[in-house]
């Protein structure tokens, strides 16, 4: 059954509907589509027989395409239907390194590069003929490097400029790094969305018995730039908000980036509290592992690390330790990125699905309808708290 968010979309679609998933978002893609069947077959709509509403409801609204390779390594996009006067949603996640290709018959792993430069070639292959062009890019390409420190390329915004002159109208993307970024492409469509609603949904399910006062539960970020994910959840949840700053050694470089000395706390005490703490995204997980032994080391309760993106670029071994030695109680990450069969068999994992939520937004901006409700999550979120309090 359709959610309440979007069960009276009785505006005209801006054209037919054609879900386009790179081979990097194959799986979500084929989530998302079976809702959007389920529901355009179930949605009453007196105007679905009008020519205005051609393939309105189909058994399935993906469009076959490829980015074959030559052997020296080179590409071309290639689309297998028409796509003429539909309205597109390219989706693509640059985090995918489990996929492949042969280069002078040596085999290389696909970067967020090769990803990006795929999701070109299927925009050119489009060729103008789609009525409009979206892109679902959950991991915003480049995003890590949005803002100019010293003799460096800015290349996120780059890469939204060149999408832009494509002919992309709206790109969608999931807790970006630093949103105002989105000023490179201040007169075009540019959503981040949070997956808080989902992070709650998840943790509930696995906690059903989590306090939610102020008493038991506190959210912390672990740096100052996630201060705001994290005070919108507190507000949220009514609860009290700690965070970490992060001392750097701003004399080196090391792996990109200027090591860590020491991460200061600041906020109450967080004897015998629950804590969510919650970021953006887990590269190696240095820095959420040593907020949590910190935590611990303040006497705190469960912990339980909440972030969008598991990208854990260096494996999964630190987390089982700190999992043996009680640092964390539960990791929750999306499935916006690609997850390793290791990863989702852990026992201390919790996987946040959000081929829902992606499928809603979809459904949504094809009726040109308003997103603000499911930008803002809020009231859902308090309909959650409430059923799980009632429990």
């Amino acid at each position: 059954m359709a959610p309440k968010e979007n069960a009276n979309l009785n505006t005209l679609p801006v054209g037919r509907l054609g879900i386009l998933p790179l081979q990097s978002c194959t799986s979500l893609g084929q989530k998302v589509d079976n809702y959007l069947v389920r529901w355009r077959k179930e949605r009453q709509n007196e105007l679905k027989s009008t020519i205005a509403f051609e393939g309105y409801e189909r058994d399935s609204y993906i469009i076959a395409s490829s980015t074959p390779r030559f052997g020296s390594g080179e590409a071309k996009g290639v689309i297998n239907e028409s796509i003429r006067g539909d309205d597109l949603y390219i989706m693509v996640d640059v985090c995918n390194y489990s996929l492949t290709y042969s280069l002078c018959g040596y085999t290389n792993r696909m970067s967020p590069d090769d990803h990006f430069q795929d999701l070109k070639r299927i925009i050119a292959a489009v060729g103008g003929k789609a009525r409009r062009v979206n892109v679902i890019m959950p991991f915003l390409y480049e995003s890590r490097q949005h803002r100019r420190s010293g003799r460096e390329s800015l290349d996120c915004a780059i890469a939204l400029k060149e999408l832009l002159n494509m002919g992309v109208e709206n790109i969608i993307t999931f807790d970006a790094h630093d949103p105002r970024v989105q000023n490179a492409i201040p007169l075009h469509g540019f959503e981040t969305v949070r997956p808080t609603y989902q992070f709650l949904k998840g943790l509930f399910r696995v906690e059903p018995e989590l306090p939610l006062d102020s008493g038991h539960l506190m959210v912390i970020s672990p740096d100052a730039g996630g201060t705001e994910r994290a005070i919108y959840l507190a507000n949220v949840l009514g609860v009290d908000m700690g965070m970490f700053y992060k001392r750097r050694d701003y004399a080196h470089i090391v792996d990109g980036r200027n090591p860590i000395v020491a991460h200061e706390f600041l906020g109450a005490d967080v004897k015998g509290k629950n804590m969510i703490i919650i970021d953006d995204m887990i590269s190696s997980g240095d820095s959420m592992l040593e907020v949590a032994a910190l935590l611990k080391e303040k006497k705190a309760g469960k912990i339980f690390m909440c972030s969008t993106f598991g990208l854990f670029t260096n494996g999964l071994e630190k987390f089982d330790k700190a999992y043996e030695q009680g640092l964390f109680d539960r990791l929750l990450t999306t499935n916006l990125v690609y997850q390793t069969p290791e990863l989702l068999e852990k026992p201390y994992y919790v996987n946040c699905d959000m081929s829902k939520y992606i499928a809603l937004l979809i459904d949504t901006i094809n009726h040109d309808a308003s997103i603000s409700k499911l930008l803002d999550p809020v009231e859902r979120i308090h309909r959650l708290m409430n059923r799980h309090c009632q429990n």
